[in-house]
């Protein structure tokens, strides 16, 4: 089940869901609609390595937009900051971004009970696209949970990804033991 608008915005008057900022005109029928943050990145190198902690530079989307190549990877995070204290939020990209061959997540579209922060998103193109800080880029769609939640994300142990700022966040696998 998913909820309505009109369960987002009573959540929302709980505290159970915040967004920040919050437009009322973003609200659909049951979604929130998301958008592209001023800050991107990419990998520093052109092979990664699952163990260790891959470095990443920082760019930021001018005035006039910048425009994503195929072949590329890019980490963006959205311009909303959230917190979803009872809900499951889903990161799901918009018709429209879809339109223009823009993958807003590669495989993180879920997140977890007690997130709270800016999302990164896994940003990839199948032509060349521009695109411009503020634009809508996704949608959240939230979940009830069946069941009582053990520990939030934010207050488990190994939560890496606790608390995003408004700058993408690069992959934390390396903390991981394997």
């Amino acid at each position: 089940m998913i909820l309505s608008d009109k369960r987002i915005a009573e959540e929302m008057e709980k505290g159970t869901i915040k967004i920040e900022p919050y437009r009322a005109d973003c609200l659909g029928s049951n979604s929130y609609d998301v958008h592209l943050g001023k800050h991107l990145a990419m990998y520093v190198d052109e092979q990664l390595d699952a163990r260790k902690h891959n470095a990443i530079r920082h760019f930021d989307i001018p005035p006039e937009g910048i425009v994503l190549e195929p072949h590329q990877f890019y980490l963006g995070a959205t311009e909303e900051y959230t917190e979803t204290h009872a809900h499951v939020p889903f990161l799901e990209g918009k018709s429209s971004t879809g339109r223009l061959g823009i993958d807003i997540h590669a495989t993180a579209g879920k997140g977890d009970v007690g997130f709270c922060g800016h999302w990164t998103l896994e940003i990839s193109v199948k032509q060349p696209v521009r695109v411009y800080a503020g634009m809508p880029i996704g949608q959240l769609i939230y979940f009830p949970v069946d069941g009582e939640v053990s520990v939030k994300y934010g207050n488990k142990a190994g939560a890496k990804y606790s608390g995003q700022p408004d700058m993408p966040v690069e992959s934390m696998m390396w903390k991981n033991k394997f």
